[in-house]
Protein backbone atom coordinates (compact mmCIF):
# COMPACT_ATOMS: atom_id res chain seq x y z
CA UNK A 1 0.00 0.00 0.00
CA UNK A 2 1.27 3.50 -0.20
CA UNK A 3 2.48 4.70 2.76
CA UNK A 4 1.84 8.70 2.54
CA UNK A 5 -1.52 8.84 1.34
CA UNK A 6 -4.42 10.63 2.89
CA UNK A 7 -5.91 9.52 6.10
CA UNK A 8 -9.05 9.15 7.54
CA UNK A 9 -10.10 9.99 11.17
CA UNK A 10 -11.64 7.09 13.28
CA UNK A 11 -14.13 9.17 15.15
CA UNK A 12 -17.44 7.26 14.94
CA UNK A 13 -16.23 5.32 11.71
CA UNK A 14 -15.35 2.13 14.14
CA UNK A 15 -17.47 0.16 16.39
CA UNK A 16 -15.61 -2.81 17.95
CA UNK A 17 -16.74 -5.46 19.97
CA UNK A 18 -14.16 -6.71 22.54
CA UNK A 19 -14.61 -10.09 24.72
CA UNK A 20 -11.25 -11.00 26.41
CA UNK A 21 -10.22 -14.44 27.00
CA UNK A 22 -7.60 -17.02 26.42
CA UNK A 23 -7.55 -20.00 24.02
CA UNK A 24 -6.14 -23.22 24.84
CA UNK A 25 -5.39 -26.69 23.51
CA UNK A 26 -6.01 -28.50 26.02
CA UNK A 27 -6.03 -32.39 25.30
CA UNK A 28 -4.13 -31.53 22.20
CA UNK A 29 -0.22 -32.88 23.29
CA UNK A 30 1.01 -33.82 19.76
CA UNK A 31 0.59 -37.86 20.51
CA UNK A 32 2.93 -39.50 17.66
CA UNK A 33 -0.58 -41.49 16.18
CA UNK A 34 -2.14 -39.54 13.17
CA UNK A 35 -5.17 -41.35 14.10
CA UNK A 36 -5.09 -40.51 17.08
CA UNK A 37 -4.52 -36.58 16.96
CA UNK A 38 -7.50 -36.89 14.31
CA UNK A 39 -10.15 -38.44 16.67
CA UNK A 40 -9.36 -36.00 19.41
CA UNK A 41 -9.48 -33.04 17.01
CA UNK A 42 -12.72 -33.57 15.57
CA UNK A 43 -14.56 -34.72 18.75
CA UNK A 44 -12.58 -31.16 20.70
CA UNK A 45 -9.78 -29.24 18.64
CA UNK A 46 -10.61 -26.20 20.39
CA UNK A 47 -11.68 -24.90 23.69
CA UNK A 48 -12.52 -21.81 25.12
CA UNK A 49 -11.58 -21.25 29.00
CA UNK A 50 -13.63 -19.32 31.09
CA UNK A 51 -13.90 -15.86 29.85
CA UNK A 52 -12.50 -12.70 31.77
CA UNK A 53 -14.46 -9.66 29.78
CA UNK A 54 -12.42 -6.64 30.09
CA UNK A 55 -11.08 -3.88 27.91
CA UNK A 56 -7.59 -2.89 27.45
CA UNK A 57 -7.02 0.70 28.41
CA UNK A 58 -6.13 3.69 26.50
CA UNK A 59 -8.28 2.42 23.12
CA UNK A 60 -9.37 6.08 22.38
CA UNK A 61 -12.12 7.13 19.83
CA UNK A 62 -13.98 3.66 19.46
CA UNK A 63 -17.31 2.52 20.71
CA UNK A 64 -17.49 -0.36 23.11
CA UNK A 65 -19.35 -3.43 23.33
CA UNK A 66 -18.76 -5.30 26.27
CA UNK A 67 -20.00 -9.60 25.46
CA UNK A 68 -21.31 -10.63 28.39
CA UNK A 69 -20.18 -14.01 29.63
CA UNK A 70 -23.10 -17.32 30.23
CA UNK A 71 -24.10 -17.76 32.91
CA UNK A 72 -21.81 -19.64 34.71
CA UNK A 73 -18.61 -17.59 33.25
CA UNK A 74 -18.28 -20.20 30.02
CA UNK A 75 -17.46 -17.88 26.94
CA UNK A 76 -20.66 -19.24 24.08
CA UNK A 77 -19.63 -22.18 22.05
CA UNK A 78 -16.82 -22.52 19.19
CA UNK A 79 -17.99 -22.92 16.05
CA UNK A 80 -18.26 -26.51 15.17
CA UNK A 81 -14.97 -27.75 13.45
CA UNK A 82 -14.87 -28.79 10.08
CA UNK A 83 -15.16 -32.70 10.36
CA UNK A 84 -12.41 -34.21 8.37
CA UNK A 85 -14.69 -37.47 6.38
CA UNK A 86 -12.94 -41.06 5.55
CA UNK A 87 -11.00 -41.09 2.30
CA UNK A 88 -13.31 -42.42 -0.49
CA UNK A 89 -12.59 -43.28 -4.02
CA UNK A 90 -11.21 -40.20 -6.20
CA UNK A 91 -11.79 -39.15 -9.48
CA UNK A 92 -12.53 -41.61 -12.41
CA UNK A 93 -11.98 -44.51 -9.35
CA UNK A 94 -9.00 -43.60 -8.59
CA UNK A 95 -7.98 -44.90 -5.16
CA UNK A 96 -4.63 -43.11 -4.54
CA UNK A 97 -6.55 -39.82 -3.38
CA UNK A 98 -5.48 -39.46 0.33
CA UNK A 99 -5.06 -36.77 1.61
CA UNK A 100 -2.28 -36.32 3.97
CA UNK A 101 0.03 -33.57 5.86
CA UNK A 102 2.94 -33.21 7.90
CA UNK A 103 4.16 -30.37 10.28
CA UNK A 104 8.21 -29.86 10.73
CA UNK A 105 9.78 -27.02 13.80
CA UNK A 106 10.53 -24.33 11.71
CA UNK A 107 13.44 -21.34 12.45
CA UNK A 108 11.35 -18.61 14.40
CA UNK A 109 9.08 -20.49 16.28
CA UNK A 110 7.61 -21.35 13.08
CA UNK A 111 6.72 -24.87 11.43
CA UNK A 112 6.75 -25.87 8.03
CA UNK A 113 3.21 -27.99 6.99
CA UNK A 114 3.14 -30.10 3.62
CA UNK A 115 -0.35 -31.08 2.50
CA UNK A 116 -0.35 -33.64 -0.32
CA UNK A 117 -3.82 -33.94 -1.89
CA UNK A 118 -3.11 -35.81 -5.52
CA UNK A 119 -6.74 -35.84 -6.26
CA UNK A 120 -7.52 -32.02 -5.44
CA UNK A 121 -5.27 -30.17 -7.43
CA UNK A 122 -6.15 -26.52 -7.99
CA UNK A 123 -8.73 -26.46 -4.93
CA UNK A 124 -9.62 -24.05 -1.95
CA UNK A 125 -8.02 -25.63 1.12
CA UNK A 126 -8.34 -23.77 4.92
CA UNK A 127 -5.55 -24.42 7.49
CA UNK A 128 -6.60 -24.15 11.22
CA UNK A 129 -4.49 -23.46 14.24
CA UNK A 130 -4.80 -22.24 17.67
CA UNK A 131 -8.29 -20.85 16.57
CA UNK A 132 -6.45 -19.07 13.39
CA UNK A 133 -8.10 -20.77 10.22
CA UNK A 134 -6.82 -19.14 6.44
CA UNK A 135 -7.62 -20.14 2.79
CA UNK A 136 -5.02 -21.22 0.50
CA UNK A 137 -4.79 -23.18 -3.32
CA UNK A 138 -3.36 -26.46 -3.84
CA UNK A 139 -1.17 -26.48 -7.13
CA UNK A 140 -1.74 -28.12 -10.57
CA UNK A 141 -0.67 -31.58 -8.19
CA UNK A 142 -2.32 -31.24 -5.24
CA UNK A 143 0.34 -29.34 -2.83
CA UNK A 144 0.61 -27.18 -0.58
CA UNK A 145 3.41 -25.88 1.30
CA UNK A 146 3.63 -22.97 3.79
CA UNK A 147 5.30 -21.52 6.76
CA UNK A 148 2.97 -20.71 9.77
CA UNK A 149 4.18 -18.81 13.00
CA UNK A 150 2.95 -21.30 16.05
CA UNK A 151 0.65 -19.59 18.53
CA UNK A 152 1.30 -23.36 20.47
CA UNK A 153 3.94 -25.64 21.53
CA UNK A 154 2.20 -28.64 20.69
CA UNK A 155 0.97 -26.94 17.73
CA UNK A 156 -1.95 -28.78 15.70
CA UNK A 157 -2.90 -28.57 12.14
CA UNK A 158 -6.03 -29.35 10.62
CA UNK A 159 -6.28 -29.52 6.87
CA UNK A 160 -9.50 -29.22 5.37
CA UNK A 161 -11.00 -29.48 1.57
CA UNK A 162 -14.51 -27.95 0.64
CA UNK A 163 -15.36 -31.51 0.25
CA UNK A 164 -14.70 -32.47 3.68
CA UNK A 165 -11.52 -34.42 2.95
CA UNK A 166 -8.89 -33.39 4.85
CA UNK A 167 -5.65 -34.30 7.30
CA UNK A 168 -4.31 -33.76 10.60
CA UNK A 169 -0.53 -33.00 11.45
CA UNK A 170 1.03 -32.00 14.62
CA UNK A 171 4.67 -30.62 15.62
CA UNK A 172 6.14 -29.92 18.53
CA UNK A 173 8.04 -25.78 18.72
CA UNK A 174 10.20 -25.60 21.26
CA UNK A 175 10.93 -22.26 20.88
CA UNK A 176 8.06 -20.40 21.15
CA UNK A 177 8.67 -19.09 24.47
CA UNK A 178 11.11 -16.50 22.77
CA UNK A 179 8.50 -14.57 20.88
CA UNK A 180 5.95 -11.99 21.26
CA UNK A 181 3.18 -12.49 18.92
CA UNK A 182 0.07 -10.53 17.69
CA UNK A 183 -2.27 -11.69 14.82
CA UNK A 184 -5.29 -11.03 13.24
CA UNK A 185 -8.19 -12.71 11.28
CA UNK A 186 -10.93 -11.78 9.06
CA UNK A 187 -12.85 -13.12 5.81
CA UNK A 188 -13.17 -10.98 2.56
CA UNK A 189 -11.53 -8.49 1.28
CA UNK A 190 -11.33 -6.41 3.93
CA UNK A 191 -7.52 -5.51 3.17
CA UNK A 192 -6.23 -5.31 6.84
CA UNK A 193 -2.61 -4.60 7.24
CA UNK A 194 -0.82 -4.73 10.44
CA UNK A 195 2.13 -2.45 10.55
CA UNK A 196 4.70 -1.89 13.64
CA UNK A 197 6.83 0.61 14.53
CA UNK A 198 9.65 -0.83 16.02
CA UNK A 199 11.35 1.80 19.01
CA UNK A 200 10.29 4.85 17.99
CA UNK A 201 10.89 3.94 14.02
CA UNK A 202 8.56 5.91 11.54
CA UNK A 203 6.96 5.33 8.58
CA UNK A 204 9.42 4.14 5.42
CA UNK A 205 12.75 3.62 7.65
CA UNK A 206 14.32 0.92 8.99
CA UNK A 207 11.95 -0.70 12.27
CA UNK A 208 9.09 -0.01 10.55
CA UNK A 209 7.48 -3.82 9.86
CA UNK A 210 4.64 -4.84 7.87
CA UNK A 211 3.92 -7.46 5.34
CA UNK A 212 6.31 -6.09 2.34
CA UNK A 213 8.94 -7.81 1.85
CA UNK A 214 11.41 -5.00 1.77
CA UNK A 215 10.17 -3.89 4.69
CA UNK A 216 13.43 -4.61 7.75
CA UNK A 217 13.19 -4.77 11.30
CA UNK A 218 14.22 -7.09 14.17
CA UNK A 219 10.59 -8.23 13.95
CA UNK A 220 8.58 -9.59 10.96
CA UNK A 221 4.59 -10.08 9.80
CA UNK A 222 3.54 -13.12 8.03
CA UNK A 223 0.23 -12.91 5.52
CA UNK A 224 -1.37 -16.27 5.29
CA UNK A 225 -4.39 -16.55 2.97
CA UNK A 226 -6.01 -15.35 -0.79
CA UNK A 227 -8.95 -13.31 -0.13
CA UNK A 228 -10.01 -14.02 -4.16
CA UNK A 229 -12.32 -16.84 -2.86
CA UNK A 230 -15.79 -15.61 -1.23
CA UNK A 231 -15.67 -15.47 2.59
CA UNK A 232 -11.79 -16.26 2.24
CA UNK A 233 -10.44 -15.98 6.22
CA UNK A 234 -6.86 -14.29 5.90
CA UNK A 235 -4.63 -13.72 8.51
CA UNK A 236 -1.77 -11.62 9.43
CA UNK A 237 0.94 -11.97 12.18
CA UNK A 238 3.60 -9.48 13.80
CA UNK A 239 6.58 -11.92 15.66
CA UNK A 240 8.77 -10.69 17.59
CA UNK A 241 11.69 -12.47 19.11
CA UNK A 242 11.37 -11.10 22.73
CA UNK A 243 14.27 -13.33 24.30
CA UNK A 244 16.90 -11.63 21.18
CA UNK A 245 15.77 -8.08 22.10
CA UNK A 246 19.20 -6.07 22.21
CA UNK A 247 17.12 -3.17 23.75
CA UNK A 248 14.07 -2.16 25.64
CA UNK A 249 11.63 -0.03 24.33
CA UNK A 250 7.77 0.12 22.78
CA UNK A 251 6.60 -1.46 19.43
CA UNK A 252 3.94 0.61 18.05
CA UNK A 253 0.96 -1.48 16.55
CA UNK A 254 -1.36 -0.46 14.38
CA UNK A 255 -4.11 -1.67 12.37
CA UNK A 256 -4.78 -0.44 8.92
CA UNK A 257 -6.71 -1.00 5.42
CA UNK A 258 -6.75 1.23 2.01
CA UNK A 259 -10.79 1.85 1.51
CA UNK A 260 -11.52 0.64 -1.85
CA UNK A 261 -14.76 -1.06 -3.72
CA UNK A 262 -13.96 -3.76 -2.18
CA UNK A 263 -15.30 -2.88 1.31
CA UNK A 264 -16.28 0.89 1.87
CA UNK A 265 -19.00 1.27 4.03
CA UNK A 266 -19.25 -2.51 4.88
CA UNK A 267 -18.86 -4.09 8.18
CA UNK A 268 -16.25 -6.70 8.98
CA UNK A 269 -15.91 -9.62 11.77
CA UNK A 270 -12.24 -10.16 12.84
CA UNK A 271 -10.09 -11.43 15.68
CA UNK A 272 -7.14 -11.28 17.32
CA UNK A 273 -5.12 -13.46 19.06
CA UNK A 274 -2.59 -12.08 21.53
CA UNK A 275 0.83 -14.02 22.69
CA UNK A 276 2.97 -12.46 25.10
CA UNK A 277 5.30 -12.40 27.65
CA UNK A 278 5.20 -16.63 27.35
CA UNK A 279 1.60 -15.89 28.81
CA UNK A 280 -1.36 -17.53 27.80
CA UNK A 281 -2.61 -16.95 24.29
CA UNK A 282 -5.44 -13.92 24.58
CA UNK A 283 -8.09 -13.93 22.02
CA UNK A 284 -10.53 -10.79 21.20
CA UNK A 285 -13.63 -10.79 18.93
CA UNK A 286 -14.10 -7.23 16.80
CA UNK A 287 -16.41 -5.42 14.47
CA UNK A 288 -15.09 -3.08 12.63
CA UNK A 289 -16.62 -0.58 10.44
CA UNK A 290 -15.74 0.79 7.44
CA UNK A 291 -15.49 4.01 5.97
CA UNK A 292 -18.11 5.26 3.31
CA UNK A 293 -17.65 4.63 -0.64
CA UNK A 294 -16.95 8.55 -0.54
CA UNK A 295 -13.29 7.70 1.48
CA UNK A 296 -12.27 5.41 -1.29
CA UNK A 297 -8.71 5.56 -2.27
CA UNK A 298 -8.19 7.07 1.30
CA UNK A 299 -6.21 4.72 4.13
CA UNK A 300 -7.93 3.62 7.82
CA UNK A 301 -5.40 3.96 10.87
CA UNK A 302 -6.29 2.23 14.02
CA UNK A 303 -3.44 3.23 16.03
CA UNK A 304 -4.95 1.81 19.44
CA UNK A 305 -7.05 -1.17 18.53
CA UNK A 306 -3.87 -3.18 18.93
CA UNK A 307 -1.88 -3.08 22.36
CA UNK A 308 1.70 -1.76 22.03
CA UNK A 309 4.64 -4.14 23.31
CA UNK A 310 6.99 -3.38 25.97
CA UNK A 311 9.86 -4.96 25.73
CA UNK A 312 12.77 -5.32 27.95
CA UNK A 313 16.31 -5.95 26.43
CA UNK A 314 17.91 -9.16 27.79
Amino acid sequence: MALFGNFVTIGGTLCCALSTGYLVQNGLAAPTDPDAVAERVASAPLRVADVEVAVLPELRNIALTSVTPREGGKAPPAKTPTRVAPELPGPAGRTDCKVAATATAAPMASVDLSVSAPCHGNQRVTVHHSGLSFTETTGPDGRLDVTIPALAENAVFVVALDDRHGAVASARVNDLGGYDRIALQWAGKAGFQIHALEFGASYGQAGHVWADPAARGQGTVTHLGKAGFPEAQVVEIYSFPSDAARRSGTIALSLEAEVTDDNCGREFSAQSFELRANLALRFRELSLKMPDCGATGEFLVLDNLLEDLKIAAR
